[in-house]
């Protein structure tokens, strides 16, 4: 592996971005055509991250390339380079008060805030719910199916990582998801991957590494956000804000569960970010969250 006192090469961003690209296709034609670029050029560039890394990133066996098992435990993070650096130039995230905020304009019209928030925040809010969930994730230690979550199982959302994406499994019918969408528009998302944004894959990745994050660290995390999101097929966006909480939970085969819960409401504050209010009607009513643990 790579020496300690290694520097990064002044070419870096191409080298990771030829990289990735050819571990995308796994055809070098293929990659120096979406790269723009020349067999030559893509070539030296794997070939000088091999070497600053001490070792190799694919195999070639009959002209066909294939990941190594080093390549691809770099992958991931050399994707996550790529992407940071790309809303970085863009001015899509920034930070806060040392927490991060995403941004961005739709080129479709309308746009997204996210920030992230200091968890002890849910101590200080009026409204109950994701303190209620925070206390409930805290006796349960986590156990999806303990009677502590008895009271806010029917607010949550339940997704489970898989190959493709994290998948919704359980939708709470007292969930933001299906108050803003129907019931039955809601209902035909279980079983689906969660969808990119319109901004494009580079920012979706980082909207969606809260996911990730909870996974890799089992803990708990919260954020404000503010976009535009449409109530039904065929319907103009709608002004949506809110809170959310991701809470690292297990299934009872020991498996991960990750649950979402959302408070719909006006109260939501993102440093330098236009946010309009909702419509008072789709603020999410505060007297039906539970209030109090039964167990």
């Amino acid at each position: 592996m790579a020496a300690l006192e290694a520097q990064a090469p002044p070419l870096l961003y191409e080298m990771i971005r030829s990289f990735v690209t050819l571990a995308r296709k796994l055809n070098l034609s293929h990659a120096v055509s979406e790269m723009g670029s020349t067999r030559q050029t893509v070539r030296r560039h794997i070939s000088q991250l091999e070497e600053i890394m001490g070792a190799e990133l694919f195999a070639v066996e009959d002209r066909r390339y294939r990941l190594t098992e080093a390549g691809n435990e770099m992958l991931p993070e050399a994707e996550n380079i790529l992407a940071r650096c790309n809303v970085w130039v863009r001015g899509q995230v920034l930070h806060q008060n040392g927490m991060p905020q995403y941004k961005a304009i739709f080129p479709t019209g309308g746009d997204f805030y996210q920030q992230q928030k200091p968890v002890n925040i849910v101590w200080e809010s009026q409204r109950p719910l994701l303190a209620a969930a925070l206390k409930a994730w805290a006796m349960s230690g986590g156990a999806l199916e303990s009677p502590y979550f008895e009271d806010i199982r029917p607010f949550s959302m339940v997704y489970r990582n898989s190959p493709n994406g994290w998948v919704c499994v359980e939708l709470g019918e007292k969930s933001s998801y299906v108050s803003w969408f129907g019931s039955a528009n809601a209902r035909s998302s279980i079983g689906r991957v969660l969808g990119d944004l319109p901004a494009g894959g580079d920012f979706s990745r980082f909207v969606i590494q809260p996911f990730h994050s909870i996974e890799r660290d089992r803990g708990v995390r919260v954020d404000h956000i503010a976009t535009q999101v449409a109530r039904a097929p065929g319907t103009p966006p709608e002004q949506i804000c809110y809170a959310r909480i991701l809470l690292g939970c297990s299934f009872p085969d020991g498996s991960f569960a990750l649950v979402a819960i959302v408070d719909r409401h006006n109260g939501i504050d993102i440093p330098g970010a236009p946010i309009a209010p909702m419509a008072e009607h789709l603020v999410m009513d505060a007297d039906e969250f539970p209030l109090n643990q039964k167990h």
